[in-house]
């Protein structure tokens, strides 16, 4: 190995360079891992989430309400959006440097005693994730909120054995060359998550991951409960929040809201909130906090008016392309100008149908087309091309995200919006050039 890092700095150049999509190890190697560095935190509550869309939203949302009831919480998430140190948050707040570096030494050390024994280096993901459970085991948190990587199945999280709870939020195609080319073989790497006998709360709205789920929880003696949209009533859409009411006997005149305008979100929502009544089942409770928190609840990079008429989402496979066109459609007000799409994708994602579903759900003013910083980025050019087969409207490429930005406040006509998706790499890049400032600018 190389010499230990000697700072925050360092030790985050080091994980970078660690390879982030290779072939995962198995299991055993993760929980031979997690032995080694004392088996961190195995005597928390773990909240188990997988799914394709959603996850981070119903995690984030399970951990506030978790938080507004006195409880302790961890969250290991991915990916970050600016800061690396996103990925390992208690009580909803990312850990600091200090706290990064040190269970980073920790890590290291193990990992170097692993190499010289011949056992191969843990991945980018095991390795933080193998951070995060250290740091957790140093702090009271009585849950983890745990968010997998890629899948469910063959996850590093899923070597967590006895989770109180496993959720799956919505599966659609994404990955399709790790995870399988159809919706139930994904599903079934979703459900892989599911464990014997513990309860599984999922989206079912779709009825082929439906089947593969409830299959897997009987499999596993699992209590397993279905989330359909029957469960809420969407009241009011708009650019601030989403309204809904629950359809149960406690809930059923209680107004909800989600801070973020993705009608998608009120599903996660849902789920979240079922989860943690099932969690919190048997103790004394102060429901009439949950909405306010809901409503506190912000999720970066989903939906996110960044600035004024400059909205940033994640969207980056079809499934979540679709529900943006459909949280497009139902905000569009009757005199608003056509939206500018400022687009870009990995090489490795379905661009061209999600292309194909941008150019015919959400008419533009112009598709902006540009290029991730990663090396899994596919050309401007080439993906520009995508877009000129389903559109007669401008396809126009530029090959910096700045560069980008600019022309799409050039083509904003009054009351328009631009809208950024196809990547988070691209709504990271996003917001650290606006966190850098740029006084001059109108971004």
């Amino acid at each position: 190995m190389k010499e230990k890092p000697k700072s925050y700095e360092e030790a985050v150049c080091y994980i970078e360079e660690l390879p982030k999509f290779t072939k995962k190890h198995t299991l055993r190697h993760t929980k031979d891992f997690l032995k080694r560095l004392g088996s961190p935190a195995a005597d928390r509550r773990i909240i188990h989430v997988a799914g394709t869309n959603g996850k981070g939203s119903v995690c984030a949302y399970i951990q506030a309400v978790l938080e507004a009831e006195g409880k302790q919480t961890g969250f290991f998430t991915s990916p970050h959006l600016v800061s690396i140190n996103e990925r390992i948050q208690i009580g909803r707040c990312p850990i600091s440097n200090e706290e990064f570096y040190h269970v980073f030494g920790e890590v290291y050390d193990i990992v170097s005693k692993m190499e010289e024994e011949g056992i191969s280096h843990p991945s980018y993901f095991e390795f933080l994730y193998g951070m995060g459970m250290k740091a957790f085991s140093y702090t009271d948190v009585e849950y983890i909120v745990l968010e997998t990587g890629l899948g469910g199945r063959l996850d590093a999280t899923n070597s967590a054995e006895e989770p109180v709870l496993t959720v799956i939020t919505s599966v659609s195609l994404d990955h399709t060359d790790i995870l399988g080319d159809t919706i139930e073989e994904i599903a079934w790497e979703k459900a892989g998550i599911i464990k014997p006998r513990v309860p599984v709360f999922f989206d079912g709205g779709n009825k082929e991951a439906s089947k593969v789920i409830w299959k897997k929880a009987q499999e596993c003696f699992s209590p397993c409960r279905e989330i359909t949209k029957n469960a809420f009533e969407i009241l009011e859409v708009n650019r601030k929040y989403i309204a809904f009411s629950r359809r149960n006997a406690y809930d059923k005149d209680t107004t909800w809201r989600v801070p973020i305008c993705g009608i998608y979100q009120v599903m996660n929502a849902e789920l979240a909130l079922q989860a943690c009544e099932y969690l919190l089942q048997g103790e004394e409770i102060h429901k009439d906090r949950w909405p306010e928190v809901l409503a506190s609840v912000t999720w970066k990079g989903r939906m996110e008016e960044v600035r004024k008429f400059l909205v940033v989402d994640g969207a980056h496979n079809p499934g979540a392309v679709e529900a943006f066109a459909e949280s497009v459609q139902a905000l569009k007000g009757k005199e608003e100008a056509l939206p500018v799409i400022v687009f870009s994708a990995a090489a490795d994602k379905k661009y061209d149908a999600m292309a194909a579903c941008l150019c015919e759900k959400v008419p533009a003013k112009a598709y902006i087309i540009t290029e991730i910083e990663d090396k899994r980025r596919i050309s401007a050019e080439e993906l520009a091309e995508s877009f000129r087969r389903y559109t007669k409207c401008r396809v126009l490429v530029r090959n910096s995200v700045e560069t980008a930005l600019e022309t799409a406040y050039a083509e904003r006509e009054a009351g328009g919006y631009i809208y950024c998706l196809g990547s988070l790499y691209l709504a990271g890049t996003i917001e650290k050039l606006l966190s850098g400032g740029r006084p001059d600018a109108e971004l």
